[in-house]
């Protein structure tokens, strides 16, 4: 597998990233694991305006799926479309969420996507074996674990400490991990992680590398979030940025 990095800003898109978005390839097969502001750009930049053979949208919290009605125009009014339903794979209530933010006039946005809603469990998207499971966020959110022939990434999503994060993460091959915030700072409980909180997963689950993400960077400090999680992780640990690939 390998991970392009679209978007990595927490809550709102950063002087250097738009939000969250991150494009996964395996046999030619393109999956966006949520598309959040900005992230169209980037799309544009590192992979291509028609890259995504699917999309697979976390949670509806706009700094995870707002671009996603922008693409709406992509697909529905190109020179040379409109192009078949692409699938998205999100929570329920994700048709009306996209729809009222593109305003459409008939509240449908079914030619544009087809629709497949989220619930825990293990299921196909293309070459990808994807298991899904509820994590700790006040709005129904699932974090992610792809596996590949052999291979595994883990995606926290947003999330706050719990058991089925550790699950998805077991062993994972790369933990793509969020750290929203630092300890001290005022972190509403069952929201987000700290970058301790990120380390101590990675450590329980047995991660091999541990890449961060989801920083909100005019809030906190990156050095102290990375001191914070390597405190916590002893294992190979980056920051990820808007652009950077990574083998899986």
């Amino acid at each position: 597998m390998r991970l392009t990095v679209l978007g990595c800003a927490g809550s709102f898109p950063g002087p250097e990233s738009p939000c969250s978005a991150y494009l996964v390839e395996a046999q030619g097969f393109r999956l966006l694991v949520d598309f959040g502001s900005g992230s169209l750009s980037t799309l544009q930049r590192y992979a291509g305006l028609h890259a995504p053979d699917a999309i697979l949208l976390t949670h509806l919290h706009c700094d995870h799926i707002l671009d996603a009605a922008s693409y709406v125009v992509v697909r529905r009014y190109a020179p040379d479309g409109p192009y078949p339903p692409l699938p998205v794979y999100a929570p329920p209530g994700a048709p009306d969420r996209l729809a009222t933010a593109y305003g459409q006039d008939d509240g449908s946005v079914e030619d544009v996507y087809q629709f497949y809603g989220l619930r825990p469990g293990t299921f196909p998207i293309g070459p990808f074996t994807v298991t899904v499971d509820r994590v700790n966020h006040p709005v129904e959110t699932y974090g992610v674990r792809l596996e590949h022939e052999g291979r595994v990434l883990c995606y926290s999503s947003d999330t706050a400490p719990c058991d089925a994060l550790l699950r998805l993460a077991q062993d994972a091959d790369v933990f793509l991990c969020e750290a929203s915030y630092l300890d001290g700072m005022d972190n509403p409980p069952d929201l987000h992680l700290t970058g301790r909180e990120a380390g101590e997963t990675a450590t329980k689950a047995g991660v091999g590398r541990l890449l961060l993400t989801h920083l909100v960077v005019a809030w906190g400090s990156e050095a102290n979030t990375v001191a914070a999680a390597a405190g916590a992780y002893t294992g190979p640990l980056e920051v990820v940025r808007a652009g950077a690939s990574y083998e899986v």
